[in-house]
């Protein structure tokens, strides 16, 4: 049987094929400490969980009124930092890469309208992605391990 928690490791040109641009970058917010002052979540080794939004460059990313948005989890002791951005007269843009990728199916049911009549089911498969290291497109290369 495979467990509810496989992390499938994928590579960062698999996930984006066109790459990302930066957006934000924020904590991970554990919702059954939001009382307390630091309730921020955790990984199961106890290491900060932060999220970082990216824009999906993928132009069949955004049909059919979906999102381009994605969000990225990255455990780091501190606030993961994004690469110097691209001046293009006006505005900046950030291509980021990300390093050990891994993906973790689950069911999204939030579209599922149960109580209807007749039943429209909407849930759908998604992915939760976490990553290694939030590096520039560049690094990629060089964070890659060589085969012997």
């Amino acid at each position: 049987m495979v467990p509810n928690s496989i992390k499938i490791p994928v590579p960062f040109e698999y996930v984006f094929p066109n790459g990302a641009l930066f957006l934000s970058v924020d904590k991970l917010v554990d919702f059954d400490r939001l009382r307390e002052d630091d309730n921020q979540a955790r990984d199961e080794h106890g290491v900060r969980l932060w999220v970082v939004k990216v824009m999906d460059q993928d132009p069949e990313a955004g049909k059919f009124g979906r999102s381009t948005e994605v969000k990225v989890k990255i455990a780091a002791p501190h606030q993961p930092v994004p690469p110097q951005g691209i001046d293009l007269g006006g505005f900046t843009v950030t291509p980021v890469a990300f390093t050990d990728l891994t993906v973790t199916p689950y069911n999204d049911s939030t579209g599922c309208k149960g109580e209807r009549k007749p039943h429209k089911c909407r849930a759908r498969l998604a992915w939760s992605i976490r990553a290694g290291a939030l590096v520039a497109p560049g690094e990629m290369a060089r964070t890659v391990p060589t085969a012997a």
